[in-house]
């Protein structure tokens, strides 16, 4: 290898950085949306639902099945004093769904909730992304601790999160356009197999583009760092006011005593 093929220090370090970030990246993704133990939160209580379901066809059992395990997940993250929003997210849709399966006496209605809220969810991303606020930026940005500092300090990074929130709503209205006619066209068990199919491998889908967007965009600003650093700044020229002040005073009291 000659000298001109040897990787140079400030290269070395650039790579560095990049896998840092990367490294940043993942950990925050994985932590915003629950890694594993939330995708399985989000899928067990759908699936215990259409599997009690496919067996004896009885909605009550089948709907407090779904509600229980849902809240046992609740129970054991408090337990564990592990962080609850999934959770708890996931027992307030179940628990709309057996309150909405229950009044309308149709197991279909079970999963109606949930998909309302996909597309709900759906809108709301490429409308945000539209008007330049782009959800995932909302979502995220206390996350990489950098709040709403990318909308107008770091354009590269409002446009990733941009391309994510599209990226989000292109993919859950193409979720939205398999379901809704199967919710019409389909009997309980094939809608409630084909939901628990599509839980996990569109979800996945849309966080490896998210990562792929901001793996390429600018690092975050952090903000939080940013305040820190002005706090201790203020305190040191308090300080040095101070300092300054009472050695004028000193000087003062040497002259008059002279």
């Amino acid at each position: 290898m000659t000298s001109l093929d040897k990787p140079t220090t400030e290269e070395t370090s650039a790579d560095a950085s990049a896998d840092d970030a990367r490294a940043v990246t993942e950990a925050a993704l994985f932590e915003a949306f629950g890694g594993v133990r939330g995708m399985v939160e989000t899928v067990l209580p759908g699936l215990l639902f259409v599997s009690i379901y496919t067996v004896n066809k009885n909605l009550h059992m089948s709907a407090l099945a779904a509600l229980g395990v849902a809240l046992a997940m609740v129970v054991v993250r408090l337990a564990r004093r592990d962080t609850v929003k999934h959770a708890f997210s996931g027992v307030f849709g179940v628990g709309f769904g057996v309150v909405f399966a229950m009044m309308t006496g149709n197991a279909k209605d079970f999963y109606l909730p949930g998909m309302l809220y996909t597309l709900g969810l759906a809108v709301a991303y490429i409308v945000t992304a539209m008007a330049g606020v782009p959800l995932i930026g909302l979502m995220l940005g206390p996350v990489f601790k950098e709040n709403l500092s990318w909308r107008t300090r770091n354009p590269g990074r409002k446009k990733a999160y941009t391309k994510a929130s599209w990226a989000w709503g292109l993919i859950l209205l193409a979720k939205c356009a398999i379901l809704f006619p199967l919710y019409w066209w389909a009997d309980t068990t094939q809608l409630g197999w084909v939901l628990v199919a599509l839980k996990i491998p569109p979800f996945l889908l849309a966080v490896y583009l998210t990562w792929v967007f901001l793996a390429k965009a600018p690092p975050p600003i952090d903000v939080f760092a940013e305040m820190e650093a002005e706090e201790r700044a203020e305190e040191e020229r308090r300080a040095a006011a101070a300092s300054g002040e009472s050695e004028g005073a000193s000087a003062g009291r040497h002259r008059r005593e002279s």
